[in-house]
């Protein structure tokens, strides 16, 4: 009887995680379905023969296709996987190591320190080191983005790391960074001001292939970390007594995946602005979806941000014919409907 409830069991897992690979297939599959519609959304009037050939085969088509799809949409389809990925994977750890379902890259106040770091840049027009123009904005955006989560990681050791120093301290500096980008946005000439509220909207139209390398190379690099820390975080889903129970060094934990989670945050928002609720929503459907196995979650959690903001970018083409409305405006507007129906669905199964 109990080798029959054994192997009943073992069937029963088996299922379960078929059923977990078939939904991170369907995950990919729509992605590169998104991706592709994405390339042929235009006014140029591509159709899906044109594009796969393009991809397949660059040269067949005409230099003027050429340019269009190497050039322009097959860099902006990529960076937004790449973006949501980097926010999806950044919101999932996050929510995990603060035990805060609502945590996000903006929790901390680390796409405000970005927005303050690029706002310095507009309003000085400054290029030190012979950095080019091009790059001054974000490599600003980027120190803005590092130094608010060193700050964070200072206090947290020097008052402890604990989930609620974490979160308190970084409502505290978001009201701060906040305060600092009013103050600049003030005194900022209409040109500068400008820029600096474009900025703020959040917009994948400035992608290039370079740009797509740089965030590829840094999730790239932070995903190894990911992997070799799933199962401690799957044990700190349980509690900090329980991990602590297993071995695992919490305090130390968090630490280093706030960190990970900072360089994925700033290296994403850097060249796109500040993209909200990416980070946030897709955490909560992997977490509806796969559970609290990292092992699945994770992956999950970059998937769904990545067929999110995949999705907000061809919406983004199609609201306004003709008119290329920043994503970050059309993610707030799909995320909050979305968030809030998670919510309610979760609230209805006793999940929070």
């Amino acid at each position: 009887m109990s080798e029959l409830s054994s192997r009943s069991l073992a069937d029963q897992y088996r299922r379960f995680s078929y059923r977990r690979y078939l939904w991170i297939c369907l995950f990919a599959a729509t992605i590169i379905g998104i991706t592709l519609f994405n390339i042929m959304s235009g006014p140029a009037g591509l159709g899906i023969w044109d594009v796969l050939k393009g991809i397949w085969s660059p040269d067949s088509l005409s230099p003027t296709d050429r340019t269009i799809i190497w050039d322009f949409r097959l860099p902006y389809s990529v960076m937004a996987i790449c973006v949501g990925a980097c926010l999806g994977l950044a919101g999932a750890e996050m929510q995990t190591v603060l035990n805060n379902p609502l945590a996000s890259p903006s929790t901390l106040g680390v796409l405000y320190a970005a927005t303050l770091g690029a706002s310095i840049a507009i309003l000085i027009q400054a290029a030190p080191f012979g950095i080019s123009q091009n790059y001054i904005i974000p490599v600003f955006a980027f120190l803005g983005a590092i130094t608010s989560i060193l700050m964070l990681l200072g206090v947290s050791r020097l008052f402890g790391a604990t989930a609620d120093t974490v979160i308190l301290f970084g409502i505290a500096m978001v009201f701060a960074l906040q305060a600092l980008i009013s103050l600049i946005q003030f005194v900022a000439d209409s040109d500068s001001l400008q820029q600096i509220v474009f900025w703020t909207m959040g917009s994948l139209a400035r992608a290039s292939w370079e740009k797509v390398f740089i965030i590829a190379a840094a999730l790239a690099v932070c995903v190894p970390f990911s992997v070799r820390h799933m199962w401690k975080m799957t044990a700190l889903r349980g509690g900090e007594e329980y991990a602590k129970s297993y071995g695992v060094s919490v305090d130390r934990l968090r630490l280093i995946v706030l960190l990970r989670v900072s360089v994925l945050t700033a290296v994403a928002v850097s060249f796109t602005g500040v993209i909200g609720f990416v980070g946030l929503v897709g955490p909560h459907i992997s977490r509806l979806v796969f559970g609290e196995d990292h092992r699945f979650y994770l992956p999950g959690a970059a998937l769904a941000s990545a067929v999110i903001l995949s999705g907000a970018s061809v919406l983004s083409k199609s609201i306004i014919p003709g008119i290329l409305i920043p994503d970050g405006i059309v993610t707030a507007l799909i995320g909050i409907p979305l968030f809030l129906a998670l919510l309610i669905n979760q609230k209805r199964k006793g999940l929070v």
